[in-house]
């Protein structure tokens, strides 16, 4: 591992991550519904908020709770005493933002997952985000609004005539006797009995019908604006505010599809330049485009790519070399890949090679034709990037993650379970994989070999992986998608002197 230079920043010394919080964990036995299991999470640019989406199509919000119900005189104590604290969430609300359709030109299912979240820019309260499932984009708007309770009352007995007098109806209706049986037409008017405050989601726009392939990435710009969406050969430039028109501005499909090498896997924007953006491929490139060049950005500006000089070759090789999830730092000059079995940093002054290289699943690398089998070698693992740049993490199988120091010098390497006890897997780099294929005819035929356990005695599950992460733009804290459970975990930002 080559650390990456950050300047004149010290080695900092490895986080304890602690358990703060889980939302969604299911009991012992208990088995998890296909449409609960998480498929995106994401945190907005404040991390104040939290977003998590689902196979079932639904948007379920979080919000931060600690420090607003405390009263703090000054702005400063008040900005220190939020830094002190770690942060803590609540379920604030859900919607359904996806259905399941069909498309009955082309005779294809459309899931109802929800493949990407994205924040967008508040505005008067309200909290907007994109969402997005494999063919279909939607601009989502949730606002608390005041809602009145009002009741009608039906005046059908002597009782009922006190109850609503003594819910306010007063002056005239006292002064009349009602007979046995009261008068069931008799009807007095509305009453407003109090008022209730709900969050209304409502979807502003719904951007479609513009991508023949799988939407595998949003991502919405720093100008506020603009967002992006990309499908495996292209990707399409957006204005919020217009849904029936988009602008094609990369397009990798050749005029011979048998000629087709490489496609699309994940597309960025830049946090801070709104006229560049990073996509990268299936070839394990990372493209980076300027807008001002050209309409259609088929001339990239800048690609990054590690040569392999080992000249050993085989059939995995592009396979493990397919970049799963790409992240630019919040300083602009790095970006985060992730192939499947390493994370690399990269530095936008350096297109040569990655500034650093962390080995995720190299244990694996005996096992890939049986991993290739199960499919599970196709899996697609998200990354990422701490916001003060210093550490990165990603997922792996048996619901386990890692974090990794990257300054220069770090040392820093934790492997941590999704669960109320995250130390207690401590494995570093099993030289063995482990775990049960579920194919029973290809365990009956490899029976001799050890596919459960490790050298180091652990066990791992192919079946269970830790997919989607999400790290706290300004606190060292993790978010952890596992299955339909939602793990939050903390670490001191400020280690004991």
């Amino acid at each position: 591992m080559t650390p990456v230079s950050n300047g004149d920043v010290g080695i900092p010394p490895s986080l304890e991550w602690k358990f703060s919080q889980v939302f969604g964990e299911r009991a012992a036995g208990e088995e998890v519904q296909e449409v609960d299991i998480i498929s995106a999470i994401e945190f907005d640019k404040t991390g104040e908020h939290l977003a998590t989406g689902d196979r079932g199509g639904r948007v379920v919000l979080f919000e931060r709770t600690d420090g607003k119900d405390h009263t703090i005189r000054k702005d400063l104590e008040k900005k220190d005493y939020l830094v002190s604290r770690q942060p803590e969430f609540r379920y604030k609300t859900e919607f359904q933002s996806h259905e399941p359709e069909f498309d009955y030109l082309k005779s294809l299912e459309i899931e109802e997952k929800i493949n990407k979240v994205r924040w967008c820019q508040t505005a008067n309260g309200a909290l907007f985000l994109l969402s997005t499932n494999d063919k279909t984009v939607k601009y989502w708007k949730v606002q608390e609004k005041k809602i009145k309770k009002i009741c009608e009352m039906n005046i059908d007995s002597p009782d009922t005539a006190s109850n609503g007098r003594s819910a306010g109806q007063n002056g005239a209706a006292s002064d009349f006797v009602f007979p046995p049986g009261g008068f069931p037409s008799l009807r007095l008017p509305l009453v407003i009995v109090g008022h209730e405050t709900n969050l209304v989601p409502r979807c502003r726009r719904v951007y479609a019908h513009a991508h023949d392939y799988h939407i595998n990435s949003i991502s919405n710009n720093s100008d506020g604006e603009t967002f992006i969406s990309a499908d495996d050969l292209r990707i399409n430039l957006w204005n919020l505010e217009i849904c029936n028109q988009s602008f094609n501005i990369v397009d990798v499909k050749p005029v011979n599809m048998e000629d087709l090498t490489e496609v699309i896997t994940s597309a960025e924007f830049h946090p801070t330049h709104c006229n560049t953006l990073a996509y990268s491929s299936s070839k394990g490139t990372i493209r980076l485009i300027d807008m001002r060049q050209s309409a259609l950005c088929d001339t990239h500006a800048k690609i990054f790519e590690e040569h392999d000089t080992s000249g050993s070759r085989s059939f995995f090789t592009e396979i493990i070399a397919s970049i799963s999830d790409i992240k630019f730092g919040n300083d602009g000059r790095h970006i985060l890949s992730r192939d499947y079995m390493t994370l690399k940093l990269w530095d936008l002054n350096m297109e040569s090679s990655p500034v650093a290289t962390f080995q995720v699943h190299e244990y694996l690398r005996p096992k890939l034709c049986d991993l290739y089998e199960n499919d599970s070698i196709f899996d697609k693992f998200e990354c990422c990037i701490s916001g003060d740049g210093l550490r990165v993490a990603t997922g792996s199988y048996s619901n386990l993650f890692r974090v990794f120091g990257c300054v220069p010098g770090s040392t820093e390497a934790r492997t941590l379970e999704a669960s109320k006890n995250p130390s207690r897997r401590q494995v570093q780099t099993p030289s063995k994989p482990s775990r049960s294929f579920t194919n029973l005819a290809r365990s009956r035929r490899r029976g001799a070999e050890n596919l459960n356990g490790d050298a180091n005695g652990g066990s791992y599950d192919f079946s269970t992986k830790l997919l989607h992460l999400a790290w706290h733009p300004t606190s060292n804290a993790l978010a952890c998608a596992a299955a339909n459970s939602l793990y939050m975990y903390n670490a001191d930002d400020t280690p004991p002197e």
